[in-house]
């Protein structure tokens, strides 16, 4: 049985290597490992690449307009300050996860946005039992939505065991812009009590992926109520079995499309019947594989398609939709 080696103070130079290896079997592994941990670690911004004369910045500043400017803690809140000065309160779950969880004190920096697009940087200024207080120390912002634009429909209302919870999550992370339980000849039932839990699931899920404007969920609405507005996007997509796959159908279309509806049919699928008013409006079907798929799976494995797609033809400037607040109004 080997001996474990501590590489802390483990040195090449104190140990014979060729008399002992036949000792220790991957020693070359070893002696890589030892060097990993031990050497000085390199400047993360300036790498090259082995082989090859390219040379790789890595830096952690974004593109995308959502993401946090300068990796502040962001926190949620229904109005941000109008201006320079003026104070916000953050209490409940906001107040608990600054004070409790990051553990946040007087005069630390925040963001503040409010989910419809609005910014503004912040300083902690008092810290209570019940809230805390937050002074806006720069002009507010204003970001235009920005990027694809897709609104998911999906039969998703009847869901149990967390399944429902777990698709709003992850198509707030993707970038959905909107999302609409679906009612169909097989899924009919209207969930009770749901709509505010699915909204906080999306807030928290709009602060985890720096997403400025939180995925607004609509109320419930049957097949016959969305097919008019297939004629107001670029398309209309339908997870349809035995259909062409998403790749070869958006190949098809004149220009990749930046927004539209997904429709997801519920457990057992849309009835013959519903896919042939999809089709007659305009909807294009589209397979996702040889495999049956979960509702949540064949939402978040359509959408992250069509959002992955809409990311290589059109990527987002860094400086793009953003205005200042007083000009905003």
């Amino acid at each position: 049985m080997l001996k474990p080696i501590c590489f802390t103070s483990f040195r090449p130079s104190n140990f014979n290597w060729t008399r002992r290896r036949h000792l220790m079997p991957g020693l070359d592994c070893c002696r890589m490992l030892q060097r990993a941990f031990v050497s000085k670690p390199r400047d993360a911004s300036r790498q090259i690449l082995v082989g090859s004369r390219l040379r790789v910045s890595c830096s952690t500043s974004t593109e995308h307009p959502d993401k946090a400017r300068g990796g502040l803690p962001r926190f949620h809140v229904d109005e941000i300050p109008k201006c320079e000065g003026v104070v916000a309160k953050l209490d409940d779950d906001e107040f608990w996860h600054m004070t409790k969880v990051l553990r946040l004190k007087v005069n630390d920096r925040v963001e503040l946005f409010d989910g419809k697009g609005g910014i503004v940087v912040g300083r902690l200024v008092n810290v209570n039992r019940h809230n805390a207080e937050v002074a806006a120390i720069e002009e507010p912002q204003i970001m235009a939505p920005a990027g694809p634009n897709w609104h998911v429909a999906a039969a998703f209302s009847t869901l149990k065991g967390g399944r429902g919870e777990w698709l709003v999550e992850k198509c707030t992370e993707l970038g959905a812009r909107t999302l609409t339980p679906l009612l169909t000849a097989r899924s009919s039932v209207k969930s009770s009590g749901r709509s505010d839990r699915w909204e906080r699931i999306a807030m928290a899920a709009t602060k985890q992926s720096q997403r400025l404007h939180s995925m607004e969920i609509k109320r419930p609405a049957s097949l016959q109520e969305l097919l008019p507005q297939v004629a107001h996007v670029d398309v209309a997509l339908v997870a349809a079995a035995y259909a062409p796959p998403l790749y070869k159908s958006l190949a098809l279309l004149p220009s990749t499309p930046m927004n539209g509806i997904l429709f997801i049919g519920p457990e057992g699928d849309f009835t013959p019947e519903e896919v042939e008013l999809l089709i007659q409006v305009g909807t294009v079907p589209v397979g996702l594989g040889p495999r049956r798929l979960r509702v949540e799976t064949a939402a978040v494995a359509l959408l992250a398609g069509v959002m992955l797609m809409g990311d290589v033809v059109n990527p987002i400037s860094r400086h793009s939709g953003t205005i200042s607040l007083a000009h905003a109004e």
